[in-house]
């Protein structure tokens, strides 16, 4: 197939590559082999020192462009990505992840049905998807419900790798702010309640679980962050002045729930493990799961068989505003 022109290309498919190795190769041959050619592929290198940089420089594509910098972090490199991007959309993929061959070919389709959403994101599956089980847990509805989600105090779940940005709608907004670790269950909920976010039913990503990921190994602190995000957007939603992280830290963790916390991370543990080939591991994994909230393990089947826009991420607003003296002490308006 003869390639388009990049500089008539609709996308840019963003890699933040960090000590990728050795997963990036599949991750990288999952976009050079789609059923287009009409994207960019724009990889930034945070700073590793495993050879993903050489792999990289390897590679003799017109398509790919390879930025480099000192060990930043996550967000710093997103935020870096949306700046350098050349096209008006940036496709999220991490390093480890895989495209399936149609991806961008389905995404170029909604943008031309829906040419002024704000942000795409679809279905992901679990990888190795021979061994793996079920589909990443994410809210499957139409840009109305997810903007209820938000709107009711709840966070919009999104596979953070299977979206698709407007550039310019998403620095609009003011990007993934820096200092928190769920920068995009954060962006999430701002670019709902400004744009349509149009969800694909299709599964375009294939999700690698694995041990040495910044979400396997940071599940409590993501959590609380995730509890702050939440607040900001009920902050937002009731024009409170929000307080810091530090402030508001005592307050949060008396919110979070363990048990579904630690359900969480052994039914993680259980799809990794029978991606590793480790069935025994597994069911021991899955067990203790249910054994710490068989509630936590019997909702995830049901959003899994009965998937709907209801499906959210967050606590009860109800409990934030038990606690608003605490929690919102300034009591004016933003």
């Amino acid at each position: 197939m003869a390639q388009d022109d990049p500089a008539r290309s609709m996308l840019t498919v963003g890699l933040p590559v960090h000590n990728a190795m050795p997963y990036l190769p599949e991750s990288l041959e999952s976009l050079l082999q789609q059923s287009t050619d009409d994207f960019q592929i724009l990889a930034v290198v945070d700073g590793s020192t495993d050879g993903s940089l050489e792999y990289l420089h390897s590679i003799r594509d017109a398509r790919l462009r390879v930025l480099e910098q000192q060990h930043c972090g996550l967000t710093f490199t997103l935020n870096r990505m949306l700046r350098a991007c050349q096209t008006p959309w940036l496709v999220r993929q991490d390093a480890d992840d895989l495209a399936t061959p149609d991806r961008l070919a389905r995404i170029l389709e909604a943008i031309k049905e829906h040419p002024d959403a704000g942000m795409f994101y679809s279905n992901a599956a679990y990888y190795p998807r021979r061994r793996s089980v079920g589909l990443y847990r994410c809210t499957r509805g139409t840009p109305d419900q997810i903007r209820s989600v938000a709107r009711s105090g709840y966070l919009p779940a999104i596979c953070h790798p299977s979206a698709t940005l407007n550039v310019a709608k998403t620095l609009a907004v003011g990007a993934y702010r820096p200092g928190i670790q769920c920068e995009d269950a954060d962006l999430w909920w701002r670019m709902a309640l400004a744009y349509d976010i149009h969800f694909i039913p299709d599964v375009l990503l294939l999700y690698r679980q694995n041990a040495n990921s910044l979400t396997t190994r940071n599940l409590h602190e993501q959590a609380l962050h995730g509890l702050y995000v939440q607040y900001l957007l009920l902050s937002q939603l009731q024009s409170r002045v929000p307080e810091t992280l530090g402030q508001v830290q005592d307050e949060l963790l008396a919110l979070l729930q363990k048990t579904p916390l630690v359900a969480k991370e052994k039914l993680r543990l259980f799809n990794m493990h029978l991606g590793e080939g480790k069935p025994v591991a597994a069911l021991r994994a899955l067990l203790s799961s249910f054994v710490a909230s068989p509630r936590y393990v019997l909702g995830r089947v049901r959003d899994e068989m009965l998937p709907s826009g209801s499906i959210a991420n967050g606590v009860e607003p109800q409990l934030f505003q038990q606690r608003k003296d605490t929690l919102w002490p300034q009591h004016s308006s933003v």
